[in-house]
């Protein structure tokens, strides 16, 4: 089973494909939104099928061995879904383990960034852009600045440079403002 693919997992249980999702959870070791989730158990690695991945999803937080983060939209392995998945996680064929390993440690970062590092813009009634970027910990907004640009391509090099210069952003304005 070494090239496994969405069309496998009619080889696999709906317990198995279940204990998929807490295994991804777990090795990613940070809180995901639904739609992340999705991305990496369906589209980007095809370890299940999109539908399938959404209704186990749900059934995982339903049983509470995954929870919603309070005030958020992200999502975690529970306590309980850490034991059960100690118990159980041998189901899960050793190719899937390996490549959800390898998969979390070559993109924890990315996730982790994208999640703390948010940054959006919308169009003015002027013609000028709002550009939001803002800095995340799992609770709270640590900093939230709004600039307002003159067009979209200025938004557009803002949107896309956030994530690489929020750190050093939110350094400079806290190191200046308690100077």
């Amino acid at each position: 089973m070494d090239n496994f693919t969405s069309k496998d997992s009619v080889a696999m249980d709906s317990k198995i494909q279940k204990l998929v999702i807490l295994f991804t959870f777990e090795k990613m070791a940070i809180p995901l939104t639904e739609a992340t989730v999705l991305d990496v158990c369906s589209s980007e690695n095809d370890w299940l099928s999109y539908m399938e991945c959404k209704q186990y999803l749900s059934e995982l937080i339903d049983t509470n061995l995954v929870y919603r983060v309070p005030k958020g939209e992200y999502l975690n392995i529970t306590q309980d879904g850490i034991s059960c998945l100690s118990l159980f996680y041998t189901r899960i064929p050793t190719s899937i383990r390996d490549e959800i390993t390898a998969y979390a440690r070559d993109n924890r970062m990315r996730f982790k960034k994208r999640q703390s590092y948010f940054c959006d813009y919308s169009k003015n009634a002027d013609g000028t852009y709002t550009v939001i970027m803002k800095i995340n910990s799992e609770n709270a907004t640590l900093m939230e600045l709004k600039l307002v640009v003159a067009n979209r391509q200025l938004a557009k090099f803002l949107y896309k440079s956030w994530v690489d210069k929020a750190s050093q952003t939110y350094a400079l304005i806290h190191d200046t403002l308690l100077d």
